[in-house]
C-alpha cells in the first residue's frame, strides 16, 4: 500500500473515532468527504487540460482545495491519475497544506479548540431552527450537527 492511501486511511479511521467519541459531528466527516471528492474531480480536470493543451486549473486552486481538506482526494489523485507529481515546489506546497489541514484538526480535540467547534455548532443549530422551515430539512441539520456525548471509560 502505497503511503498516500495509509494517510487516507490513518484520516478515515480517526475521523471515525473522533466522531464515535464525540468530539466531531457527522458534519466534519461529511465536509471532508465532499472537498476530496471535488479536489480529486480538479486534479482529474488538470490532468486532462494538460493532455489535450486546454485551460489548466491553476496551482492555487488545487492548494487551497487541498487546504480546505481536501488533501485525501488529491494524494489519491496523485497517485491514480499520476499527476502533479513531478514538481518539487508543488509537491513542497501541498505537503504544507496537508500538515496545516491536519494540525487544524488536531486543534479540534482540545479544549479551547472543542469549546469553538461547540460554539460554532451551536450556532449553526440556532440558525437553522430560526430559518428552515422545513421539518426534514431542520431535523438533517441538526442530525449532521450533532455530536455524540463523550464516552467516559
Amino acid at each position: 500500500m502505497k503511503f498516500g492511501y495509509i494517510l487516507v486511511v490513518i484520516l478515515v479511521a480517526s475521523t471515525v473515532t473522533s466522531f464515535y467519541l464525540g468530539f466531531t459531528p457527522l458534519a466534519a466527516g461529511l465536509i471532508l468527504l465532499m472537498f476530496s471528492l471535488i479536489t480529486y474531480g480538479l486534479y482529474a480536470k488538470d490532468k486532462k487540460a494538460a493532455q489535450s493543451g486546454a485551460w489548466r486549473v491553476s496551482e492555487r486552486t488545487l492548494h487551497i482545495a487541498s487546504l480546505l481538506g481536501g488533501w485525501p482526494g488529491a494524494l489519491i489523485a496523485q497517485q491514480r491519475l499520476r499527476h502533479k507529481t513531478r514538481k518539487a515546489s508543488f509537491r513542497a506546497v501541498f505537503w504544507v497544506t496537508l500538515l496545516v489541514n491536519s494540525a487544524g484538526l488536531a486543534w479540534l480535540h482540545t479544549p479551547q479548540g472543542n469549546a469553538q467547534l461547540r460554539n460554532g455548532l451551536h450556532r449553526v443549530e440556532n440558525a437553522a431552527v430560526s430559518h428552515i422551515q422545513q421539518e426534514a430539512g431542520l431535523r438533517a441539520v441538526l442530525f449532521l450537527t450533532k455530536l455524540r456525548p463523550q464516552q467516559h471509560i
